[in-house]
């Protein structure tokens, strides 16, 4: 997956403004590559957990237009890699990308959560 430096940039603003919960939003992929990002709101106002929610709908259909969609979220202090919490959330996200940025590590990395395994998928700039 490619990250590019604007797309890296909006990920830890978004975190670093949100702290100490944790951001979420949507990273917007063509063919590996990051589009864009759309902040979310996390409706849980949580450190330790999110529930991804937009005031506008319509971001959910943008695989209409081909896009795929990966779920971001921030840890404030633990590292980038799924938690426990994260697994047993993963929900309508189980097999598709999944976006974790430490801000404590300044760290981004990319997985993929099926069936409570998770598998590191490689992030370039």
């Amino acid at each position: 997956m490619v990250i590019p430096a604007e797309v890296r940039a909006q990920l830890v603003a978004h975190s670093e403004r949100e702290a100490p919960n944790e951001a979420c939003g949507l990273v917007l992929f063509r063919e590996d590559r990051a589009q864009r990002y759309e902040p979310g709101r996390n409706a849980a106002s949580s450190p330790y957990r999110f529930e991804l929610e937009f005031d506008d709908p319509e971001i959910w259909f943008a695989e209409d237009d081909g896009y795929e969609l990966a779920v971001f979220h921030s840890h404030v202090s633990a590292p980038a890699r799924p938690s426990r919490t994260d697994v047993e959330n993963i929900g309508l996200w189980e097999g598709k990308p999944y976006l974790v940025y430490s801000i404590h590590r300044d760290d981004l990395a990319a997985f993929r959560i099926e069936d409570g395994r998770i598998e590191e998928l490689p992030v370039t700039r």
